[in-house]
């Protein structure tokens, strides 16, 4: 950064004179306002933390503003989608959208907070979106969970609910038990693992999260708002809130 070119301005400035441009300074000039600036800013290093802090914030911010449009931009894929699995009250007034992987430690330690917000909220709706993101294991478990849904939505909620639960290695083996616990023709299963419906949506998943700039799960959109991680009951019931009354003013669209 050239901290010279304005501390010049200033300078010329203060006196009265008219400004004038970093070209028509001397190298003598130069070399004077670059000595007073490393000076200032040896003396004072926390004036480039507070910058770099600064623009910190302005990243996050647009971030933040160019997720809030991508939520506009996929909102059916998002909350409308037929081919993605729902839960809670399938007509509630505010959906919580949950980006995971089955192998994924921290969403297994949110697991029973999810399911705690949405036994505690009647009116909350609950997306499941498939994002393997840690491997071959984590892309067949989605693959898997996905298929069960041609036996029936409510078998793939208990899946879902015994994988997330489950503890060790989640592998091939570990899916297919976990299947035939939930009431899964495991045959039947295998067979659907194929079919190009799976595949499709888990592509969408991948783009979905990519437009949102999600770096990992968990992940959750609740109302516009993007959430990063997990947090905790308190937090996530007043994103609803926050969600709920932004939709009750007008501010947002439902869901």
């Amino acid at each position: 950064m050239r901290f010279w070119t304005l501390a010049a301005v200033c300078s010329i400035a203060a006196a009265g004179a008219p400004p004038i441009s970093a070209a028509e300074l001397t190298t003598e000039q130069r070399k004077a306002i670059e000595g007073v600036v490393e000076s200032y800013l040896l003396r004072n290093p926390e004036v480039i933390e507070r910058a770099m802090e600064a623009l910190e914030a302005k990243r996050e911010a647009a971030k933040e503003v160019a997720a809030t449009a991508a939520v506009e931009k996929y909102r059916r894929d998002l909350f409308e989608q037929p081919a993605t699995p729902v839960g809670g009250n399938v007509d509630g007034d505010v959906t919580l959208v949950e980006f995971f992987d089955y192998r994924c430690g921290v969403c297994r330690r949110v697991h029973p907070v999810v399911e705690e917000l949405i036994a505690s909220d009647g009116k909350l709706r609950r997306v499941y979106i498939e994002w393997p993101i840690l491997g071959p294991e984590s892309v067949f478990a989605a693959r898997a969970a996905l298929a069960s849904r041609h036996q029936g939505g409510s078998k793939y909620l208990r899946f879902h609910d015994l994988m997330m639960e489950s503890r060790g290695r989640l592998d091939r083996g570990k899916v297919l038990a976990l299947a035939e616990k939930a009431g899964l023709d495991r045959q039947r299963l295998e067979r659907d693992l194929g079919k190009p419906d799976i595949a499709r949506i888990i592509n969408r998943s991948y783009a979905i999260a990519d437009a949102l700039s999600l770096n990992g799960t968990p992940s959750f959109v609740i109302g516009g708002k993007v959430i990063r991680g997990a947090r905790d009951l308190e937090t996530m019931r007043g994103l609803v809130a926050d969600a709920r009354a932004a939709a009750g003013d007008g501010r947002s669209k439902p869901r």
